[in-house]
Parts: structure tokens; sequence; C-alpha cells
């Protein structure tokens, strides 16, 4: 597929925009070599992936970090669906449009959930597999309902449910954006810089709304279509591909210990590390480590 001209910013990301999935996908990209998808989680966006795109590039890998569907004003879900198999195959989709048939995906957060759904649905597409902060598995769902410390950590899944959520989340700059920052990674302060953008994509059209989604269909009903619920079904299987697990000792967004057992969905092998002092936002709190973490896997 050809390239769309693609812009050089200050720090010497290039950006530009991929059609997959009949969206028009902003990504920042930078290296060349065999491909790396890094995808966001909420409220994120592919930005925070920068210092790891380029450590990655200096390591030999062309690392490109699309924005997750509904992250960019006319980017919303063009099938309503924000749910893991979508996201998965939007990812698998992102693969084909950037002309390679396979690639290592990097996710973080619900990132994490849409590359875990590709490799779920496709293995064949998949190198090696690195997920951060949000693990794979049932125990996730179970903790939503039994898990007393998980459901005061994720409070604000139950108050996204709520249309109180698109008048709350924007008052006073997006200070409920900070807060979630400040408790998630504790002690780690986002640049002014870089908050100042994360505010910015969320005050555009549609976005916040977009991405509340992802909430909001977590806990849905299931379709009542049979194929719908199927390819949902495939999207949560078993990971067939090495993989990587790397989670913050300091997450008070998602617990470390609901990693516990995880190994048995990955059927083709798992490393997991939690990593001391850092939060849910690992890779941009420690990004040489965790860039030493990943590159290790991926050239093992």
């Amino acid at each position: 597929m050809p390239k769309t001209s693609s812009t050089l910013l200050p720090d010497g990301i290039r950006q530009r925009t991929v059609r997959a999935n009949n969206l028009d996908f902003p990504v920042l990209e930078a290296g060349s070599g065999p491909l790396v998808l890094c995808m966001h989680g909420f409220p994120d966006h592919a930005r925070s992936w920068i210092p790891l795109l380029k450590l990655l590039a200096d390591a030999g890998y062309w690392a490109v970090a699309p924005f997750m569907r509904g992250f960019w004003p006319g980017g919303g879900a063009p099938d309503g669906s924000y749910r893991a198999a979508a996201t998965g195959l939007a990812v698998l989709a992102l693969i084909s449009s950037l002309g390679r048939t396979d690639a290592d995906l990097i996710g973080h957060d619900f990132g994490a959930r849409a590359v875990y759904a590709a490799a779920s649905l496709d293995p064949t597409r998949v190198r090696k597999l690195v997920g951060l902060a949000v693990p794979h598995g049932p125990q996730l769902g179970r903790a939503f309902v039994a898990n007393g410390d998980q459901q005061r950590r994720s409070w604000y899944m139950f108050f996204f449910q709520t249309q109180l959520a698109e008048v709350a989340v924007p008052l006073d700059d997006y200070a409920f954006i900070d807060r979630l920052w400040r408790e998630w990674s504790p002690g780690f302060v986002l640049s002014l810089e870089d908050r100042a953008a994360l505010h910015a994509m969320f005050a555009e059209p549609g976005v916040l709304s977009q991405t509340l989604s992802y909430y909001r269909q977590l806990f849905a009903a299931p379709s009542a279509d049979i194929a719908t619920q199927d390819l949902e079904a495939r999207a949560s299987c078993l990971i067939q591909v090495p993989s990587l697990y790397l989670h913050g000792a300091q997450d008070n967004c998602m617990s470390p210990d609901l990693s516990d057992g995880i190994e048995a969905v990955f059927s083709k092998g798992l490393q997991k590390i939690v990593l001391p002092g850092v939060g849910h936002f690992l890779h941009l709190e420690q990004p040489e480590e965790v860039a030493k973490r990943i590159l290790e896997f991926l050239k093992s």
C-alpha cells in the first residue's frame, strides 16, 4: 500500500495517517526494520510512546504508534464497536496497511486488550507479544465483580457508565484526567506540554464520548448476533505466541495481583515481570528499563 506523506516532528518522530479498517489512523513512527506496533490506552494517546519509539528505532526496529479508534475527531468506530474483537481486527488491519504480513505487538491498558485480541484472532500475524499494565484472561472480569480492592481502584469505570462523565471530565481543564494520572502513577508528573496535548485531544469534537464507549461497552450486554458473539469469544481465547507481561508494582489502577496465574492462558510461554518503583504508566516512568526488558525479549 502506498505511504501517505509524513510530517517530521521536532523530536525526530514522523507523523502521518494510515488507512485501515475504514478509518484514517493518525500514526507516529520512527526507524526502519521489523515492524513493532505500539497501542496506547486511556486516558492516553500515541504521544506517550515517543520515548519507546526512539529506543526501538535505535535498536533496529520500525516502531509505529497509532492512535486507537475513537481518539481523534472523525475517528469513531465505523461499526460502532470498541469491544476487544473490533480493536484486535483494527490492529491486524494496520499491519496489512503498513505493508507487512506480521509484526511484534506492544499494548498498554486498552491497547494491551487490543493486541491480546489480535494475537488470539490470528496468531500467524504476530511474531511476539508484549502486554503492559492490564493482564489477559478471565481473572480481570472476576475482579470487577468479586474483588473489593480492584472495585475501589476501578471506581472511574463505573462512573463512566453514567452521563455525568461527559460533564465531569472536562471541568477545570480536564482535572479529572490529571487526577487519574496522579493516582495511577504516584510520584510521576506528566510534563506541561504533554498534559496540554492530552487535554486538547479530549476537547476535540466527539473524542470524549467516543473514548468513554470503551468502558460503556466493556460492561454492556453481549451482542445478540451469534457471529459477533463467536468473534468476541475467539478474541479472548488462549494466546499462542511467545509473550512478555510487564506491570508496575505501584500501579494504583490495576493491581499487580491480577496477573497471578495468567501463565495458564499463554500456551507458547510467558515471561512476567513486576517492575519496582513504577505505576500504571511504566513506559513513561522508566522508558529505558521498559525498553531494555522488551528488547531482550524481542531479540531472544
